[in-house]
Order: C-alpha cells, then structure tokens, then sequence
C-alpha cells in the first residue's frame, strides 16, 4: 500500500517514518520546498531519539521520499494523512487555516476513492468541515471517506510511541475506510495495540480530553507543591503516596515550573474555547491554564526574594527545552523565566544540550549568553536555576559547581537534586515543593 503523509513538521515526519518501517511505501509531501530539499540530503530539521535513524533507513530501503508535488503523491496514494500544523489562534481556538489549504489541494487532486485522515490535532466538526470543503471543490465527484485517527506522540519519546503505542484511536462513518486504516496498522496487532473505533466527533476530542486531563495533573501536583513549601511537607512524598493508589496512578505527578511544549498549552486553550463555543464550559480547564501561567511566575518570584531583586545579577539557567530529549522550546518555562529575568535587568548564563539554537531565534538579548557547558554557565553567578531535567545535571561535580559560583545558591525547579546532600555540599538549596 502506498501512502501520502502531508506536513513534514514532528507529527508528520515520525508518522510518515514509522509508516515506512511498517513496510508501506510513504511520501511525505511538504509545500516548502527548502526543507523537502533538507531531507533529500539527509539532514532532519528537528530533534528526536531515533528519528534520524529510523529515516535513514526507510529512505535507503526506498520506502520514503519526500516531494513538494501533492498531486502525483496522492494520486498514487490510497490513504492520505493530514499532518499540519494547527497553531494556536487569537482566543485560544486553533488556527485551522493549513488544514483549510490542504482540504481543497487534495480536492484538485483525488482522482479516484481515497480514504482522508486527520493526524492533526483539530477541535469537534474539523473532519466534517474537511469533507465539506473537498466535496465543494472538486471538479468531479468522487468517493472518498474521512478519519481521524489522533496521535498520542510524546516528544523524546515518540518512535517508541508510534511502534508500541497504548492506543490506536479510529474515527469514521465508513466500515471500509475503518478497515483501511486499521490494515496500515496491522504490526501493531502483534503486540496486542488495543483499538478504539468510534465516530469522528469522539476521536477528535479524545486527544483533547487525554492532554488536558495529563496537564491538570500536573498543575494539580504544582499547586500542592506550593502548599507543601507553606506547611513544611515533602511534595515527593505527597506524589508518592497518592500514585500509589491505583485511581490515581503516579505519572504526571512531578511539580516543576510548568508544563509547555507544542500540544498542553495549545490543545488545554482550545478545549476551553470549544467549551465555550458548544455552550459547555470547561471550568477545569481554564483553571489549568491558569495555575500553569503562575507557576513559571513564581519562580522568578522567589529568584528575587532570595537574591533581593535580580538587577545586574549573573544567573545560570541549565536547560532551555520544555522537557528532556528535545530541542523544542515552544511554550517552554525555561524561555519564559528567561525573559522574565532579562526584563529585570539580569545576566542570564544559559545552556542546553541540544536547544540553543531553537532557543536563540527567540531569545535574541543583549543580556543572555549562550555558554558552551553547564559548568561555563555557572562560572561567577549568582545563582543557578535547574529548568529543564537533562540526565547530565543529576550528576555533575558539584565541588567543581560550588567554586564556580559567585554565591552557592541553587533553584532546582525540577527536584532533580537531593536537598541534604546539596546542603551538607554548602549549597543554599531551594527545591519545588520540599
């Protein structure tokens, strides 16, 4: 079977890749013709464990290429997955315009049955609003059905999510586009992948319901963890206890300064807008969004409680990326600390392993200075802030960290640290939630 898979951005390329290594014959199809013309030399414009790897391969063995021509990628294609981007709109409701363009090119260019599917993350009634669009465009009625069929990809972690996901999500009102999509998947029944099959109203919103539930933990755990510094609990012991109970369950449940990245902050915006839009508010929701927003807020508040204000201090930032094994910085609360500190007046020393050059496209400042190592970060500052939980920082010298600092003051906003090894070392520690 030979598949068109359009949008070469993160979802796109790790579907269109673990497609491939299904044994389906994959054309990714992209309009910007500079980064099909990247991946034709090789080179992988994000950063991702495996990815590169698993491309390579597919691309040797000849079951992928990439082209800018939709037309003769779909024409040769029974399945074409839609995999574009859907960026946050102004009130917090997506930006459907790619999948809009994407609808009515596909409608120029469906010249027999074809079975239409939606990777991308799109709000109630998208898919309804895709066939619309295709069927007022077309030049001649032909048959074709729509899917959604969400994806569950966690960034540093989404080859593994692809080969061994927990679901498979299929959303139709056609028996034989449902049996389509699930033959693309048959590797999966090996390892018993179970597989939801429902309307398409009901698998667009499970990948909003699912994030946003995932985002809730965590600013639930975050807003105990800012309790526990009041009464003096242990927030890793609160976690612990409660994911112990099999209700509850212990993942997410790890206070820091925030989540980010490119699907929690968009996709809890968008279900609160639909909430509002369908007369049903997301009262959780919105509250979510909100006790995230302070969170990162607080951070910098207590950088300058304890280094009484921040203006003309040095201060070392270790990670710059929303989460470990990515460089993606979107919505990161690394950056958005970052800014905070440069608008009062502070030096920020900052590295990441693999982030810095995403993050120097937005954080382009007089005052920031992209450092070669954690330890050139920590030379002479007045602090040091733990942002992001990079296996490397676990296990640094921290003798060698304590002489290069101005004053051994440590912010782990990650608790990637112990708290009585670091003092008895002569750190002043603060962790989040201990």
């Amino acid at each position: 079977m030979h598949v068109t898979v359009v949008g070469t951005g993160y979802v796109g390329l790790v579907s269109g890749a673990g497609f491939a290594d299904f044994g389906l014959s994959v054309t990714c199809v992209d309009c910007d013709e500079r980064k099909i013309r990247t991946l034709r030399e090789g080179q992988i414009p994000i950063y991702e464990i495996g990815l590169e790897e698993i491309i390579r391969r597919n691309v040797k063995n000849a079951r992928l290429s990439f082209s800018t021509d939709l037309k003769s990628a779909v024409q040769q294609s029974l399945v074409v997955f839609i995999a574009v981007g859907t960026p946050e709109g102004r009130h917090g409701e997506p930006d459907l315009s790619q999948i809009e363009s994407v609808a009515v090119s596909l409608a120029e260019c469906v010249d027999d049955y074809k079975v239409i599917v939606t990777k991308s993350t799109v709000p109630v009634g998208t898919s309804a609003r895709i066939r619309r669009l295709i069927e007022k465009h077309q030049k001649h009625a032909v048959k074709f059905d729509v899917v959604s069929n969400p994806e569950f990809l966690r960034e540093g972690s989404a080859i593994e999510d692809f080969m061994r996901p927990n679901r498979v999500v299929i959303g139709t009102d056609s028996a034989q586009a449902a049996a389509i999509v699930k033959d693309i998947y048959r590797p999966l029944y090996l390892i018993e992948t179970p597989f939801v099959v429902t309307n398409l109203e009901t698998a667009e919103l499970v990948k909003y319901a699912s994030n946003a539930f995932l985002a809730t933990k965590i600013s639930f755990i975050n807003e105990i963890a800012n309790l526990c510094e009041k009464v003096g609990a242990d927030v890793h012991h609160v976690a612990r206890g409660m994911g112990l109970d099999n209700r509850i369950g212990p993942k997410f449940l790890h206070p820091g300064p925030g989540y980010g990245g490119s699907c929690f902050p968009k996709d809890v915006l968008a279900l609160a807008a639909m909430g509002r839009r369908f007369g049903a508010k997301q009262r959780i929701v919105e509250s979510v969004a909100e006790v995230n927003k302070i969170q990162w807020e607080s951070v910098v508040q207590k950088v300058e409680t304890v280094l009484q204000g921040v203006d003309q201090k040095k201060i070392a930032v270790w990670g710059l990326s929303f989460k470990p094994n990515t460089d993606d910085i979107r919505e990161s609360p690394a950056i958005s600390i970052c800014r905070k500190l440069l608008d009062g007046n502070a030096c920020v020393q900052a590295f990441d392993p693999v982030a810095i050059p995403n993050a120097r496209r937005v954080l382009d400042h007089a005052g920031i200075v992209y450092c070669e190592s954690a330890y050139s970060a920590a030379e002479e500052a007045d602090a040091l802030l733990i942002t992001t939980e990079w296996n490397e920082f676990r296990n640094v010298d921290l003798q060698k960290i304590r002489s290069l600092l101005k004053r051994p003051v440590v912010f782990d906003l990650r608790n990637i640290l112990d708290p009585e090894k670091m003092r008895s070392s002569g750190f002043e520690y603060f962790g989040t939630g201990r």
